[in-house]
């Protein structure tokens, strides 16, 4: 079959896989994030232990199984540099990676929706847990958030860039275990699991009016986290 036959099916393979990976990391976060508030007695220290090992097992097993696929992005962040990099295959354009983020952003929904049913909550309720931004009283609240997301999100990027060959997976893994607890804002360190969880209104969840908050910080701190790792890369001297 001719190349220009496969790129297209090559390209459905990649968005389904990128579909079910962010829907099965939301409904991961999500799913476990109500299961550890509901046992853990009031305790949110033990309830964040429990969020972060299940978010940590199930990043690690679905970049090992969907990497091979599409890469495992789950991020639009993540899309936006390896497309900014040319490392997007087969198709390296544009419009490969709006699919990409559009497959993203629906599969963080359907995870939410997904955790959701499992504990018998409304499907798709959006959030009360503001993380930064202004409260109902009109007050500017928790920026200790976003600088956090900005923590967060640029050293994603540059675990991503800097980790060497065969080691990803597992080095993304253990940075965002780790960052769940040294960032204020639990690491989420993506706009795909920011749309996913303002709608659960849990411990996982983020209220709408923090979201872009979220958003910008993210993206700022991606921007800083691929200029380290560029400064940081070895230069191509010419022979």
């Amino acid at each position: 079959m001719p190349p220009t036959r496969l790129a297209p099916q090559r390209l459905a393979q990649q968005l389904l896989a990128e579909f079910v990976g962010t829907a099965a990391l939301l409904c991961a976060v999500i799913g476990s994030g109500i299961m550890a508030q509901r046992i853990s007695g009031g305790n949110d220290g033990v309830a964040l232990l429990a969020n972060t090992l299940a978010t940590v097992f199930a990043l690690y097993v679905l970049i090992e199984t969907l990497g091979p696929v599409s890469g495992a992005h789950f991020n639009p962040l993540v899309t936006l540099v390896m497309w900014s990099k040319r490392q997007l295959a087969p198709e390296n354009s544009a419009r490969a990676a709006m699919f990409f983020i559009a497959a993203q952003l629906a599969g963080a929904v359907a995870g939410a929706a997904l955790a959701n049913a499992m504990f018998e909550l409304p499907l798709l309720h959006f959030s009360q847990h503001l993380r930064g931004g202004w409260d109902g009283a009109g007050q500017f609240t928790g920026w200790g958030q976003w600088v956090a997301e900005a923590v967060a999100t640029g050293g994603l990027l540059f675990t991503i860039l800097r980790a060497p060959e065969g080691k990803a997976p597992a080095l993304v893994a253990c940075y965002i275990g780790a960052a769940y607890w040294f960032t204020a804002s639990t690491s989420f360190a993506n706009p795909a699991a920011v749309m996913g969880r303002m709608f659960s209104d849990t411990f996982a969840g983020i209220a709408p009016a923090s979201a872009i908050g979220f958003v910008l910080a993210q993206s700022v701190g991606a921007l800083l986290g691929v200029g380290l790792a560029r400064i940081l890369s070895p230069k191509k001297t010419s022979v």
